[in-house]
């Protein structure tokens, strides 16, 4: 299968032309009141990596970089970006960031295979790539979904991240926030995963969207008897139920006796594994995630290919505020009946970033007509924000 060129409207022209002057990465950390737990391990501090883009003609755009794990992956990513990425990008001319995105990716793929390093290499070169795009859409005086072909910045969202202790009370409280869908991590323990799913369905009631993430923990033979155990709870999707490089007919199968959409992506590197994946026709939901892969010249042909092939189109993200706004314009400018990821944990380094989401209406949020991403970090404000309260003596 081949996927789509981009559109039209992410065509080179003289308005997304650039040649950068500079490159940099902040890292910032912000303390986590309750660890962020997964099946696979636990967050106990909220770290992001944001980059800022300058091109010679003085315009900024600001990008981020996927970097929740391992504890020590922000600094390591950053390191890689002043290091490795940024000397391939500055001072050179580029139709649009499109190319800058294909000479980056065509430049360190030795190196990433020479390294072991293919994941996070790719996370740099999405950061750096969603940085551009919000310079481009500031340049042009456009907010950042307009300038993809958007018409509206209408984006409906939901509550993740919710883990396995306490989930009902987070629930209400996301509820009473606005949200109108939710996401419980499971793969834990069978017992307590049932459990909570069963106390959210009770007081959620029969009609409201409800997901679970299992987060790589089931092998195939656990996952095809959890499938009648999960089917009362009437689940919009199971997410990531099988580890990412599990065989095209292990989730075969696996569709084959599940009555519950099938989701994953966020873990996909390439084209050609969203290609498989479409082309397996096993998943009914598709999450890449823009600062982990392809940011949005690599990630815009899968998501349109995703669309057309009817697929569902939910971009993951659990991250800061740039990389969630960056999502958001994505989603809208893709259209269609996806829904945008929103990290239900405390993280100051995303609500201090992404305002929009500080008033979730009726489920949706919706993005005004600033041009880019909406925001620019103060990253000495941020550093400030983020400092561990002294000690009282």
């Amino acid at each position: 299968m081949k996927l789509p060129a981009l559109p039209l409207s992410l065509s080179p022209s003289g308005m997304l032309s650039l040649r950068l002057a500079r490159l940099q990465a902040f890292v910032l950390r912000c303390p986590s009141p309750v660890p962020v737990r997964t099946s696979f391990g636990t967050m106990h501090d909220r770290p992001a990596v944001f980059v800022r883009a300058q091109s010679e003609d003085g315009a900024v755009g600001w990008g981020e970089v996927w970097c929740n794990f391992p504890a020590c992956g922000a600094e390591h990513r950053a390191r890689l970006l002043d290091t490795v990425v940024a000397p391939l990008l500055l001072q050179q001319d580029f139709a649009d960031p499109a190319q800058a995105y294909a000479h980056a990716t065509r430049k360190t793929e030795v190196l990433a295979l020479q390294s072991g390093e293919p994941g996070p290499i790719a996370q740099v070169i999405a950061g750096v790539d969603l940085a551009l795009w919000d310079l481009c859409a500031r340049r042009a005086g456009l907010p950042l979904f307009r300038l993809l072909g958007g018409q509206q910045g209408r984006v409906p969202v939901y509550a993740s991240g919710i883990n396995p202790e306490g989930a009902l009370a987070v629930v209400q409280r996301k509820h009473a926030q606005g949200y109108r869908a939710f996401k419980l991590k499971i793969g834990f323990n069978d017992v307590q995963d049932l459990a909570n799913l069963a106390a959210l369905r009770s007081w959620l009631g029969p009609d409201a969207a409800l997901m679970a993430d299992v987060n790589q923990a089931w092998d195939l033979p656990h996952a095809l008897a959890m499938l009648p155990r999960l089917a009362p709870f009437g689940l919009a999707w199971l997410e990531e139920p099988l580890r990412t490089d599990s065989s095209v007919s292990d989730w075969q199968g696996l569709k084959a006796g599940a009555r519950i959409a099938l989701a994953a992506g966020e873990n996909l590197i390439g084209a050609a594994r969203f290609a498989q994946a479409l082309e397996s026709q096993a998943f009914g939901v598709l999450q890449p995630d823009i600062a982990k892969w392809g940011g949005i010249s690599g990630c815009w042909p899968v998501i349109q290919a995703i669309r057309e092939r009817g697929t569902r189109f939910c971009p993951h993200y659990l991250g800061a505020g740039i990389g969630l706004m960056a999502s958001a314009h994505v989603l809208a400018a893709a259209g269609g009946d996806g829904l945008l990821e929103v990290d239900a944990n405390d993280n100051l380094l995303r609500s201090l970033l992404a305002p929009s989401f500080a008033q979730v209406v009726d489920g949706c949020i919706t993005l005004d007509e600033t041009p880019g991403i909406g925001v620019t970090p103060d990253i000495a404000a941020l550093q400030l924000a983020c400092s561990p309260a002294p000690a009282r003596t």
